[in-house]
This record gives structure tokens, C-alpha cells and sequence, in this order.
């Protein structure tokens, strides 16, 4: 069945959504604010039904997590709310700052997190008044057509405009880089890899990108202990970690080591505790060259623990390894359902070695403490873009008190958690004499 605003060629696609983007620039915010009002009414019909589509194709994470984070993406993506003008008025002269769209953006999806991306950035874009050529991962393709033919008919039906968001019936670097250099495209906005990342920086246009993360998270003497052992296990084990934003490494000030494991343990924690278990659990996590393993990436505890030859008795969320700060577990992202647990003495190591770990990526860090210093230093030195205190790391993309959600973490291009106003221009119009009524 030919699903609407799928396109067999990047020209194709291109010549579509640039007529469709000649209509859509002359409607009013109003008019913006009704078709992304019926995009997230039509969406929440069909979130069961995406998060299993995306699973089934993907074959990473878990249903009830993806259900989750689809439903949020749908009600708190930020719309034309976001687009907020300034004026400013002097003697002479009145200043009016207001957003204006880039025109198309190129938008290039995960293989993680596929649809709550999606929706994420379709809903931002529309807001900033683009339209939107899609760029799935091909792990992911048949997902996000599916997506897009929801979308664009929601969008058609609202508002006569077709093909305003489209996307391709098959993707490769090749098509992707075409779409990206292209002349017609204004705006690219990266979710993901930092390959897809640099060649994108090349293209000599507005690129708003995400890139690698490893968050790495803090644990010291001070802490409310058994809150944090929670907080950590219900971030890192959400869709098992395969989010960019979820806990990877804990670094925990040795004094409380023994307490923070049986808080982890009562947590559902399986602890890797002898050599032979790290060997078998390194054996399949890691290729010959010490990189992870992505045939396991996302898949659940069983899954991984079977893999590798442990045996187990109960049902786990979480996989839990001591190592040291150079070990691949820490040093590289992952996105399995595994923390690494690094011992140090006090909470200045504690905060060096989450320097080195995190690596200069500007993504996501956090620390558990009730130093009020504590909790400033390590903000200010860490200099990520998310950086929670006392919290999850789902806290810091908005799955608490009704925040805005972002899944574009842009930390190589620092934008940080994006909104439509980061995928607009921003626009500056000076009015001479006699404009103050002061």
C-alpha cells in the first residue's frame, strides 16, 4: 500500500515539500497552531501501535518504555508557545526581534529512539513555520514512513497542504548526503551519530547536531543513598538505555560503595561480582577491537546475561559492573541496559574522573548529593548540556512536573536540548523616530 509523502527519489521528495513550503510560509501562527493541535490529537490514536512498529523493526528496547516517551513527545513538544518576540524602544528607535522559518529541513533520525524524535522535530519544525524532508536511520525506515503518512494526511486534511512533511522509501549515506548538500535545503538538524554529525558540518548551511554522549553520573558521601540507587536504575534502565540522556557510568565515593550496591541491589541490580562473570559478560559485549557490541545494543538483561553464559535467578532491570575509569565500559557508550561502577576515594576524584569519562562531548551528567557547593561545582565544571542535581536523568529531558521534552540534545553545535525557536532565524527589524510612547 503507497503510504502519502514517501518519495522514490531525494529530487522527488525535494520538489514536493518546496511546493508545499510555498503555501505553508503564507499562513499565520494561528494557522500553524491548528495543524500541530490535529498532528498531536491524530498521534495519540496511534502511540500503542507506533511504539510496537518500532520494537518490531528496531528489535531494541521495550514497549511500555517506548509507549512512554511517544506519549510525551506528542504533549510536551514545545509549538509556536516557543516563538516568544521581544521589542525594545529607546528615544529614536523601536527594535522588534522575531523568529522566522529557515524554509526545509533536512532531518536525520536515530535508530534508538525513532519516533519520539520524530515527533520531537516535526512538531518543533512546523512550529518555526519549515517544512520537513525526514532521514530515518535504516533500521527504523518502515516505522517512520508509517509515521510521515499519518502526519502528512493529518496535515492535508487541516489545512489542504500536502506533502509538507515527507520522507524516502529507502535511505543510505549516498541519498542522505544528497539531500543534505542540496541547494534547496536550509536547515539540517542531526539526531545522532557523530559521523552523519561531521559530514553535515561540511555542507556550508545552518546545522543544528547532536552527537555522542556517555553521561556519567556522581554518588557521594552526602547523598540521599536509597533515592539515588532509584533514580539511577529508573534512567538507566528505561528503554534499556538506549537513550543518549540515560545514565552510563556511576561514579561513587568509596565510603558509601557498600551501601550504594544493596540500595542498587534492592533496586533489581544484577552485580557482576566475580572474574569470570566480567570475562564472559566482556567477551560478548565487546568486538575484538573493544568496541560494543551493537548486535546486543538495547536488548533486555535475559537477553544478555543468557548471551553470556551467567547464570541468574529473578527477574533483573539492570546489569551493574565494578571497573576501572579505562575500561571500554565506561569509556564507551553502550546503550545496553549495563552501568559501570567506579570506585574513587572523595569527591574531587569523583568529579576528575567524570571529567575524563564524560570526554569533553558536552551531552549529559548529573551528581547525587546534599552539598549545596558540591552540586554547583560540579555543574559548573562539567559544562554539559543537560546536567541533573539530585534527580533521573529522564528528569533532565522533561518526563517530570509538566517540563517541555527535547530528544535533540544539539551538544556539538550547543544549541543543547532544542525547540522550535532554535529551528527558526531570529530576526531583528528597527523602526526609526518617534516610536517611544513613554
Amino acid at each position: 500500500m503507497n503510504k502519502r509523502a514517501v518519495f522514490d527519489t531525494v529530487c522527488d521528495a525535494i520538489d514536493a515539500v518546496k511546493s508545499s513550503f510555498q503555501l505553508y510560509k503564507e499562513l499565520g501562527i494561528s494557522n500553524r497552531e491548528e495543524i500541530i493541535r490535529e498532528i498531536r490529537k491524530e498521534l495519540l490514536n496511534h502511540v500503542d501501535e507506533l511504539a510496537q512498529k518500532s520494537f518490531d523493526e528496531t528489535c531494541m528496547g521495550n514497549v511500555e518504555s517506548k509507549v512512554a516517551k511517544i506519549k510525551l513527545s506528542i504533549e510536551k513538544t514545545p509549538g509556536t508557545e516557543d516563538l516568544v518576540s521581544e521589542v525594545l524602544t529607546k528615544d529614536r528607535v523601536m527594535t522588534l526581534y522575531e523568529y522566522s522559518a529557515f524554509g526545509i529541513a533536512c532531518a536525520i533520525m536515530p535508530s534508538t529512539n525513532p519516533v519520539a524524535t520524530v515527533v520531537n522535530n516535526v512538531i518543533s519544525l512546523l512550529a518555526a513555520g519549515n517544512a520537513v524532508i525526514l532521514c530515518p536511520h535504516p533500521r527504523a525506515i518502515e516505522v517512520t514512513k508509517y509515521l510521515t503518512d499519518i502526519i502528512a494526511t493529518t496535515i492535508l486534511r487541516t489545512s489542504g497542504i500536502d506533502n509538507l512533511v515527507t520522507t524516502l522509501s529507502e535511505v543510505s549515506m549516498r541519498n542522505i548526503s544528497e539531500i543534505m548538500h542540496h541547494p534547496d535545503v536550509n536547515l539540517l538538524v542531526v539526531t545522532g551519530g557523530s559521523d552523519i554529525a561531521r559530514s553535515a558540518n561540511k555542507c556550508d548551511k545552518k546545522v543544528i547536531s547532536a552527537g555522542a554522549g556517555n553521561p556519567t553520573f556522581i554518588v557521594d558521601e552526602t547523598a540521599n543513598i536509597e533515592k539515588a540507587a532509584s533514580c539511577i536504575v529508573k534512567g538507566a534502565s528505561f528503554d534499556n538505555n538506549i537513550l543518549c540522556v540515560t545514565e552510563k557510568n556511576i561514579v561513587v565515593v568509596e565510603s558509601i560503595y557498600d551501601k550504594f550496591r544493596e540500595a542498587l541491589e534492592k533496586e533489581k541490580v544484577f552485580y557482576i561480582d566475580t572474574i569470570e562473570n566480567m570475562l564472559k559478560l566482556s567477551k560478548v559485549l565487546l568486538t575484538e577491537d573493544l568496541k560494543p557490541n551493537k548486535f546486543l545494543g538495547g536488548k533486555d538483561v535475559k537477553e544478555i546475561l543468557n548471551f553470556a553464559g551467567i547464570e541468574f535467578y529473578g527477574d533483573y532491570k539492570l546489569i551493574a559492573v565494578d571497573v576501572p575509569k579505562i575500561h571500554p565500559f565506561a569509556t564507551e557508550e553502550l546503550l545496553m541496559p549495563v552501568i559501570s561502577i567506579i570506585k574513587v576515594k572523595d569527591f574531587e576524584e569523583a568529579l576528575d574522573t567524570s571529567l575524563t569519562l564524560e570526554q569533553g562531548l558536552h551531552h549529559t551528567a548529573g551528581i547525587h548529593s546534599n552539598s549545596i557547593e558540591r552540586l554547583n561545582i560540579a555543574a559548573k565544571k562539567m559544562q554539559t548540556s543537560i546536567f541533573v542535581k539530585n534527580g533521573c536523568s529522564l528528569d533532565g529531558i522533561g518526563f517530570s512536573d509538566d517540563n517541555p521534552v527535547s530528544f535533540t540534545i544539539a551538544n556539538k553545535t550547543g544549541e543543547g536540548s532544542t525547540s522550535a525557536r532554535n529551528f527558526a532565524r531570529r530576526r531583528r527589524c528597527a523602526l526609526v523616530d518617534a516610536f517611544s510612547i513613554r
